[in-house]
């Protein structure tokens, strides 16, 4: 069947059509003739826009995953916070669309997140975190912000105490009264996680420099 000579939709709202059928359908249920429908359209007039079912479903990894907002802190000593609420932003984006998981698992294209790291690395210079150590931060929080999240969203929601489902008090004790202790949520956890990261980071860069001054002090 022959497209129409004029796009009959935007990208912007078969992307909006797309997350919408899969957070309300699921992934299963999505497909080109189903989004058509959704739209009112003949699937041929997707093609206007996306080569493929693969771009659109890229589209959508770039549409959730970009809809974080950045948070607004000024460069200083207290710059964690920066990435903590950044990626607090992205995970908040993330689980409004637990069916999409998989689609930001296998289609989120990194230089996604490239012009984000460029001004990211501008906020660390500014707040005199050292250049060698912007890689191992950027890097890490896009690992364990991203690994974290799409697992979380990927199972079901959990309570304080139902972190890790199945615990049989009896066979595993331990576990047990850890989860019976707990008192941070999901959300919190992932909070400490990023803020430790962050934080690991500046101390072992300080105890090395420690450690070399030591030693430099014993060669002489």
């Amino acid at each position: 069947m022959a497209r129409p000579s004029k796009p009959l939709i935007s990208r912007a709202a078969a992307v909006a059509a797309s997350i919408e059928i899969i957070d309300s359908e699921g992934l299963d249920a999505f497909s080109l003739p189903r989004l058509a429908k959704h739209l009112g359209v003949r699937a041929p007039s997707l093609y206007y826009h996306f080569a493929d079912k693969t771009e659109i479903l890229q589209a959508v990894a770039r549409q959730i995953a970009g809809a974080g907002t950045l948070p607004r802190r000024k460069p200083g000593p207290d710059w964690p916070e920066y990435f903590v609420t950044l990626s607090m932003n992205l995970r908040q984006s993330i689980l409004k669309h637990r069916n999409a998981a998989p689609i930001l698992l296998q289609y989120l294209p990194r230089d996604l997140l490239i012009g984000t790291y460029e001004d990211t690395a501008r906020f660390l210079e500014e707040s005199g975190v050292p250049a060698r150590l912007h890689v191992q931060i950027l890097d890490g929080m896009e690992r364990l912000t991203l690994g974290a999240v799409l697992t979380e969203a990927m199972r079901k929601p959990s309570t304080k105490n139902t972190i890790f489902p199945n615990v049989d008090p009896h066979s595993q004790p331990l576990l047990a009264r850890a989860l019976a202790e707990n008192r941070m949520t999901s959300r919190q956890l992932f909070e400490e996680m990023i803020r430790s990261f962050l934080h690991g980071v500046v101390r072992n860069a300080e105890v090395e420099v420690a450690d070399k001054s030591e030693l430099s002090v014993s060669a002489h």
